[in-house]
């Protein structure tokens, strides 16, 4: 079930990449958003709300809103739907604000 078109975003498909999401091996396609190549995949569930973790998943697919804030290559707070995914990426689950250079999040 890959997204192929958007009212904004150009979804384009580039070669077939393998990344890493929690650990697990995903496939998806070089320079889609990271949150689509996941969705692609049936992974739905980006991230989860502060205050009553209730889950959270591609929902503005343009950048505004922070529910697929997510830990990429170590770095917190990046938006998967408006990054590009890249062939080894190491995407994870991010818990809370994401505290920038701590290597953990808050």
């Amino acid at each position: 079930m890959r997204i192929q078109n958007h009212p904004i975003l150009k979804f384009e498909k580039g070669r077939r990449v393998i990344f890493t999401f929690n650990g697990a091996e995903v496939e998806g396609c070089e320079g889609e958003p990271i949150a689509a190549a996941l969705h692609a995949a049936g992974i739905r569930v980006l991230s989860h709300s502060r205050n009553y973790k209730r889950p959270r998943g591609f929902w503005c697919a343009i950048g505004n809103c922070s529910s697929c804030n997510m830990r990429v290559n170590g770095v917190p707070n990046v938006r998967a739907c408006v990054e590009p995914l890249l062939d080894g990426m190491i995407v994870e689950t991010q818990q809370g604000e994401g505290a920038v250079g701590s290597g953990i999040d808050g």
